[in-house]
């Protein structure tokens, strides 16, 4: 079994659920990979950023991780990395500095975000143009699981291309 494969099982393996589940889309599904199941294995959680790596893209500056589940991946991506790292809220807080990123200036810098699982896409998009609109540049977007139900397109739409660590496919593979 390959590299790529065997972390496919473990993913799989770690947070594959099934059942009936509210998707942040709006959907249900029958199946839901919870993050939060291989975000909190450090072994597993490891393993996933040390082959996140090698998906940023050539002059990335700053990696931005979306709450909740793309702010370990990132932080452990700029460890890795030395990249510096800003944490994208889904909203901006309604008090201290009252922002949606934190973390740092982003203007004129090209951000890479972080996320853990991408399915229509939506939290990427908000948080695409809220950097946008502090003068990031961002064309890039790096998750650990693409779910394959139309967020590629909807990113590619405004302008991002987006580097799955996995895929569905891979998932499905990994089951047997």
């Amino acid at each position: 079994m390959s590299d790529d494969a065997t972390l496919a099982a473990q993913v799989r393996t770690a947070s594959h659920l099934t059942g009936t589940f509210l998707l942040r889309s709006g959907r249900t599904s029958t199946e839901y990979f919870d993050k939060y199941l291989f975000e909190a294995d450090p072994a597993l959680l490891a393993a996933i950023v040390d082959q996140m790596v090698g998906l940023l893209p050539p002059g990335a500056e700053v990696l931005a991780g979306l709450e909740l589940g793309g702010v370990p991946l990132a932080t452990l991506l700029s460890q890795r990395t030395g990249l510096p790292t800003r944490f994208v809220r889904k909203k901006a807080k309604e008090y201290g500095t009252m922002r949606t990123a934190e973390g740092g200036a982003v203007a004129g810098r090209h951000v890479v975000l972080v996320e853990d699982v991408v399915t229509s896409g939506g939290a990427v998009l908000d948080a695409t143009r809220v950097l946008r609109a502090e003068g990031a540049i961002v064309t890039d977007v790096v998750c650990v699981i693409d779910r394959s139900e139309g967020g590629r397109e909807r990113l590619a739409e405004l302008g991002l291309q987006l580097r799955p660590l996995l895929t569905r496919a891979d998932l499905d593979a990994a089951a047997g």
